[in-house]
């Protein structure tokens, strides 16, 4: 947030530094609203991606899984700078902290109910299905926030790492035998 300033933001959006201020009263709050209109995209975005409809459309419950760890990837992947910012800052600023998480928890709801329909290996769904979602978040909040090498120095691109969180939520969720 130290290197955002409301001079650059004014310079690069065309207006007077004094509009910045009137409209949006500080520095925090420019950084909030830009943090809110990113959320609203992501979501908008994870929502077409990961829906029942959408999800239920495709052959087996095997794609059905992949399709929504994919989705989850994609999206980190395509925002990983910006959504990087944001998880950092969220660990300095309570306000970012609480609307990153409100954002990251109603991308587990909609996980969930996205694949509540399939049927699973494990005897509590809600708890499994949680744990996948967790999963598959962690993993790419880590790369977002830490790079591709930080745990080893083994190349894991994007790609890959889509690959292998999709046969691992597969495996967890439908059993092992299952594969994609």
């Amino acid at each position: 947030m130290d290197a955002l300033t409301v001079a650059a933001v004014a310079e690069r959006a065309g207006v007077a530094v004094g509009s910045i201020y009137r409209h949006f009263g500080d520095k925090e709050g420019l950084l909030y609203a830009i943090q809110r209109a990113f959320t609203d995209m992501i979501r908008a975005e994870i929502a077409e991606r990961v829906s029942a409809e959408r999800l239920r459309s495709l052959p087996d419950p095997a794609d059905e899984v992949a399709e929504a760890v994919g989705a989850i990837v994609d999206a980190f992947r395509t925002h990983e700078h910006l959504l990087g910012v944001f998880l950092l800052l969220g660990t300095r600023h309570d306000a970012v902290k609480t609307l990153g998480s409100r954002v990251s928890v109603e991308g587990n709801h909609r996980f969930v109910e996205a694949l509540d329909h399939i049927p699973i290996a494990h005897s509590d769904r809600a708890a499994a299905l949680d744990f996948a979602y967790r999963l598959v978040y962690a993993a790419v909040a880590h790369r977002v926030t830490q790079g591709e090498f930080l745990e080893s120095d083994r190349p894991l691109p994007w790609t890959e790492l889509r690959k292998q969180l999709q046969a691992a939520v597969i495996a967890y969720l439908l059993g092992a035998s299952q594969g994609h």
